[in-house]
């Protein structure tokens, strides 16, 4: 199991905070898997700054890209909501824009 930091803008990153958003749909760029951990930040893009929200996600499923009519390049990752304790013993795989 790994750790995924991702950027998430606003209006999603609020979607997936209430529940509405159960899922992410993510470019196929990293190594991801059933049971690693998502790290979503919240991204202001006009202003390139992070909020220091963040809300930890479980991936609990995958559809990948290639499969559904699901471009190549794309994948699914079903998600349910995963604890600080979590994100502490899981082991970092992608640091993407973080400072």
């Amino acid at each position: 199991m790994k750790t995924h930091h991702l950027k998430t803008w606003p209006e999603p990153f609020e979607a997936v905070l209430s529940g509405a958003k159960p899922y992410e749909i993510r470019r196929s760029d990293r190594d991801y898997a059933v049971g690693d951990l998502l790290v979503l930040s919240e991204w202001l893009p006009a202003s390139c700054q992070y909020t220091g929200r963040r809300a930890l996600r479980r991936v609990t499923y995958m559809t990948a890209g290639g499969k559904w009519g699901l471009p190549a390049d794309l994948c699914v990752l079903g998600m349910t909501v995963a604890s600080e304790d979590e994100a502490g013993s899981a082991p970092v795989a992608t640091m993407v824009g973080l400072t």
